[in-house]
């Protein structure tokens, strides 16, 4: 089991994260797309690196606008696998 991250450790991360927000124990960060169909692609791509990792999001599409939350729950808060997954995410789409 991974273990929580210390609010330090957390909070450094975030300094260098551009857009990724925390909500008590959930990473969270919202994207915005040009289209509906562009944001589907976006999740499908989102669907593919969380398989691999074999750690999921949970996802909220809201039309052109698709939100991210990242936790363990397993662990009861943010674990190197939410920062993990964060930082793919970003490389994976340009660091919107």
């Amino acid at each position: 089991m991974t273990d929580e991250l210390n609010d330090e450790s957390i909070e450094g991360w975030l300094k260098g994260r551009k857009g990724w927000k925390r909500s008590g124990k959930v990473l969270t960060k919202n994207f915005d797309f040009q289209s509906f169909r562009d944001a589907i692609v976006f999740v499908n791509r989102v669907a593919s690196l969380a398989d691999e990792m074999d750690h999921h999001p949970d996802i909220d599409i809201r039309y052109t606008t698709v939100g991210l939350s990242l936790t363990t729950h397993s662990a009861g808060g943010i674990t190197e696998k939410d920062l993990k997954l964060a930082e793919r995410v970003d490389f994976a789409t340009s660091a919107r």
